[in-house]
Parts: C-alpha cells; sequence; structure tokens
C-alpha cells in the first residue's frame, strides 16, 4: 500500500497591495495560476493579495518560489511562455548546483540553457567539434543547437550553416505527398526552418538561403560530400543506419562543427534496422573530442504537461 505524503498549505502575501501587478501575475482569468498549478501539481487560492499554495512539502515551496518569482517581474505583463519557462527553472534551482550561463548571438537576447544539462550541452557544442545530444522530445536538442550554429555564424566562425536529417517515414508514405522530392521531403525539415525563422528572423534566414550560407537537404542529399568550414547538424538520427551515419561523420572538413540530436525511444526504421544513432554510441563513446549528452524527461522546456508524459511513457516501457 502506498501512502500519500500529507497536504501541506504555505501562504505568501505580496503587500503593499498592487493591483497593477498583481493583474499582470495572475493573467487573464487567473491563467498564469493554473500554470503553475499544472506544473507542479499543487492547488493555489488568491483572495485579494493573499496566495494559500497546497501540495506536498517540496511542491508547495515550488508555488510560492514561482509566485514570488513572477511577481517580482510583473512590472509588465508575465505571459505564458515567461510562465512555462520559468516554472522549469524554479524547479530547477531548487535541486541542483546553479552553473553560469553562457550567452549565445542570436535574435532571442535570453537564450540560456534552461536546465543544467541544456547549459552543458551548449558547452559542450562550443567546446567539442562532434556533439551528440539524446532524448525525449521536447528537452531542446534540436533548438540549442540550432541556435548554437547561428552563434557561430554571427561571430565568424563559420561559413555555412547545413542541416539535415533522414527522411524516414513515420506511418505515412512519402509517395502520396504532392511534388517532386525535394518538395516531399521539405515537411520532414519544417521543425528546422522554424527554428531558424525564430532564431535570426524571416528576411535574414531567407537572404541567408539566397546566398547559399544555410542550406537544409535530407541526409542522402549529403553523400559524397566534403563540408569545410560548416557548422552541420544531423536531427532524428535514430532514423539512420550504421551506413548512414558512418556516411554523414565523414562528411566533416577542415574548420566544421557537428552536432547529432536524436531520441532512441522514437525510431521508425523498419523492424530489425539497426539504428545508426545507437550503435555510434557505442563505437565512439571513448573517442577523444567527442561529446555526449543525455536528456531526461525533466529537461523537457516545453507546456508541464510534456515532461510528465515522457515520464508515464518511460515508466511504461520500463513495466514492460
Amino acid at each position: 500500500m502506498t501512502v500519500s505524503p500529507r497536504p501541506r498549505s504555505i501562504e505568501v502575501n505580496f503587500t503593499p497591495v498592487d493591483n497593477a501587478r498583481l493583474a499582470n501575475l495572475c493573467g487573464a482569468l487567473d491563467e498564469n495560476l493554473r500554470q503553475i498549478e499544472i506544473a507542479y501539481e499543487i492547488s493555489i487560492a488568491r483572495r485579494a493579495e493573499h496566495f494559500r499554495v497546497t501540495g506536498t512539502t517540496e511542491t508547495a515551496r515550488l508555488g510560492v518560489a514561482a509566485l514570488e518569482r513572477f511577481y517580482a517581474q510583473s512590472d509588465a505583463p508575465v505571459t505564458i511562455d515567461d510562465i512555462q519557462l520559468g516554472v522549469i527553472e524554479v524547479a530547477r534551482n531548487r535541486t541542483d548546483t546553479a552553473q553560469p550561463g553562457v550567452a549565445l548571438m542570436t535574435r532571442k537576447g535570453d537564450l540560456h540553457g534552461r536546465t543544467p544539462r541544456q547549459t552543458q550541452y551548449i558547452r559542450q557544442i562550443q567546446e567539442h567539434d562532434i556533439t551528440f545530444g539524446v532524448g525525449p522530445a521536447g528537452t531542446g536538442k534540436t533548438y540549442l543547437a540550432v541556435a548554437c550554429a547561428v552563434d557561430a555564424m554571427e561571430r565568424d566562425q563559420i561559413a555555412r550553416i547545413i542541416l539535415t536529417r533522414p527522411a524516414v517515414e513515420a506511418g505515412e508514405r512519402l509517395g502520396f505527398l504532392p511534388g517532386d522530392l525535394a518538395q516531399k521531403v521539405d515537411p520532414y525539415l519544417r521543425p528546422l526552418y522554424d527554428a531558424l525563422y525564430d532564431l535570426m528572423g524571416f528576411d535574414k534566414v531567407t537572404k541567408l538561403f539566397e546566398k547559399g550560407s544555410i542550406e537544409i537537404a535530407p541526409l542522402a542529399y549529403m553523400r559524397g560530400r566534403t563540408l569545410n568550414h560548416a557548422f552541420i547538424i544531423l536531427d532524428e538520427a535514430q532514423n539512420t543506419t550504421p551506413e548512414q551515419m558512418k556516411m554523414f561523420l565523414t562528411r566533416m572538413g577542415i574548420g566544421s562543427k557537428c552536432v547529432i540530436t536524436g531520441d532512441v525511444t522514437q525510431i521508425d526504421l523498419q523492424r530489425g534496422q539497426k539504428s545508426g544513432l545507437i550503435e555510434s554510441r557505442a563505437i565512439l563513446n571513448d573517442v577523444r573530442g567527442i561529446a555526449f549528452t543525455d536528456f531526461l524527461a525533466e529537461d523537457v522546456v516545453r507546456h508541464p504537461l510534456v515532461a510528465r508524459i515522457v515520464a508515464a511513457y518511460e515508466k511504461n516501457e520500463a513495466k514492460k
């Protein structure tokens, strides 16, 4: 029999009363408070400037820490994005030793690692020529890799950014999509476009595409090439075969840097087909100059429910 921890309530008061800041803290129809409740599995009761946070001892403390953090920045409206990113940092800062952030030169001035592993990942990318980022969806593997590529270009450390991923069918048939081969695989590359637009802006990305300074292509297009002075990212690497992974890693030329990302729990290869990502870990784990970052469900930086979903699937897999 499992005994649930007894609920605990903690009260916090924000005085002197500032109705404008309280409104910014709570959000429209108290939506911000609901996001905090979902993130920590707590309940928040509010009456004017008085808040009562109920949960376990630890989650109630997290809820209070979050309320105090967001109230401190409530001179301006606190958005849902602020809440969903902030609750992750509050939880991490209470359980992990804080690491100094790594500044990246992108259009988003506040971009930094939100968890210790994300900060470690950025540092490994900057310090190694080949870095693997392995873990569940939502941990920032691809987005932070693209951010590091943009940073390297802004600092004139590389001349080109090349983004690639295998065009592997995930239950759908490519033949049913309209257009030629390039148009058929374009939807598979869309997450990479989205990251670039977010980090550099649509107009700048368009100009760099026209100049050939940014290239996005399916992995099959990489064969036979040598890529010098480039930042190369292989996304969805769990869907490469061992032969494709070897081919990709040997494309690396002078002055180049490679980042390989993937989630070994979402392999879409045919049954019995080995994953190049899994095999490469066994082969390259002790090779000097190559770094590996293993992300966990607690590193998910998306809607708070995503981390819980990932954890539930991991628990189910462990039972099997």
